[in-house]
C-alpha cells in the first residue's frame, strides 16, 4: 500500500495522526504561551504602574496641606513645615 511500509501505526494511521498533531501542538503551543505571557508581564506591567502612580502620587506639600486642611497640625505647625520643605528644594 504505501511501499515497503506498511505501518499503521507510522504512515497510515488515523489515531496516530491526531495524537501526533496534537501531541506536536502541545509540544510548540505551551512554550510559545508560556513565553508570551512573560513577555506581557514583564513589558506590560511597569508602563501601567507608573501611569497609575504618577496620576495619584503626591507630593510632601500636598499631605502637608490636607493634614492642615483637616486640622490636624496647627497653622504654626504648617506654616513650619511649608517651610521647611521649601529649604529642601
Amino acid at each position: 500500500m504505501y511501499g515497503p511500509y506498511e505501518h499503521a501505526w507510522m504512515f497510515g494511521g488515523g489515531a496516530g495522526l491526531l495524537f501526533g498533531g496534537l501531541w506536536m501542538l502541545l509540544m510548540w503551543g505551551i512554550p510559545l504561551l508560556v513565553i508570551v505571557a512573560l513577555l506581557k508581564y514583564l513589558l506590560g506591567k511597569p508602563r501601567a504602574d507608573r501611569s497609575a502612580d504618577a496620576a495619584t502620587r503626591k507630593t510632601a506639600l500636598d499631605i502637608l496641606k490636607e493634614a492642615y486642611a483637616r486640622g490636624d497640625i496647627s497653622r504654626e505647625e504648617y506654616l513650619q513645615k511649608r517651610d521647611d520643605l521649601a529649604d529642601k528644594k
